[in-house]
């Protein structure tokens, strides 16, 4: 499979429109999607295709109830990376289901991740596993302890 530039590709007004409807809901059936947008069902399937081959789209999600996670540990992790290997470091860290997002920053820490886990044993072993990483350098995780 070629990677395709996101640039190439020119996104018209149906594409947006059914992006913007499957930000509202990922699981909206081909069917609900072409009646709102007055389309086939054919066509919204070869440009949920496509979207999702120029990367446009990633992927879908399940939404879930802020307090549906309430008793997980929730922390933030600050990750420095050495030298040139961070694409590596980033496929490493997206294979770990603990990491809920992944981000690339600016300043002392080249990546930030948000790790969620059920306990504290899974959490020192998600710390142990990143340090473990092939062009990690270092980490700072700050536990995220009440939402105010």
């Amino acid at each position: 499979m070629t990677k395709q530039s996101h640039s190439k590709h020119i996104y018209d007004d149906l594409d947006r429109k059914l992006i913007s409807l499957l930000r509202r809901d990922g699981r909206a059936p081909v069917s609900k999607l072409a009646d709102v947008l007055g389309v086939t069902r054919a066509t919204v399937q070869s440009r949920m295709d496509r979207l999702l081959e120029t990367g446009a789209l990633l992927g879908f999600t399940a939404r879930v109830r802020e307090d549906y996670e309430e008793d997980y540990i929730r922390a933030i992790m600050m990750i420095e990376v050495i030298g040139k290997s961070t694409s590596q470091v980033i496929r490493a860290l997206r294979g770990m289901p603990e990491l809920f997002t992944l981000h690339t920053t600016n300043g002392n820490w080249d990546l930030v991740a948000e790790v969620r886990v059920a306990r504290l044993h899974d959490f020192d072993r998600v710390l142990r596993e990143v340090r473990m990483i092939d062009g990690v350098s270092n980490s700072e995780t700050s536990l995220l302890l009440s939402s105010v």
